[in-house]
């Protein structure tokens, strides 16, 4: 099976769609339409720091992955935040996460960011073994506050 990584594209909705749909109900969360909208025109938006790469097989979108970059009190750069990241049911297990992971590392360096980090959840252990293959958890704990 060969993966293609790339760009997304505007034509890509539809399919993206489905897989954002496929992401949420994994997660078991809902998103409002209006803010899965605003996501969609962000990632093309030029003055969003938004950004998606894309797996394909065989003409097929299989994964995803929404990234964000932002400057950091810590660091002179920027950091990459891999905010989203997802495969198809279908595909887990073939190579198309290890490959956006891939990619986005290689557009990490290429661009000159100064890091990339990610969470999962705690029941997620399929990811972390992905994840794990890279790098250990640094051991911060997330809190968030919604309002």
């Amino acid at each position: 099976m060969t993966v293609i990584i790339r760009e997304a594209r505007p034509d890509d909705e539809a399919r993206w769609r489905v897989l954002w749909d496929g992401y949420l109900a994994f997660y078991e969360v809902t998103v409002a339409p209006d803010i899965t909208d605003n996501t969609w025109r962000r990632v093309f938006d030029p003055a969003s720091a938004i950004g998606m790469r894309v797996g394909e097989v065989d003409g097929v979108l299989m994964g995803f992955a929404l990234y964000l970059t932002h400057e950091g009190t810590w660091i002179a750069g920027k950091d990459c935040y891999l905010e989203d990241l997802y495969v198809d049911a279908e595909a887990r297990g073939k190579g198309v996460g290890r490959a956006l992971l891939d990619d986005l590392v290689a557009l990490s360096k290429a661009e000159g960011w100064t890091r990339l980090y990610w969470h999962t959840s705690e029941s997620n252990t399929r990811a972390q073994a992905l994840y794990d293959s890279y790098v250990k958890s640094d051991g911060h704990i997330r809190y968030r506050i919604n309002f």
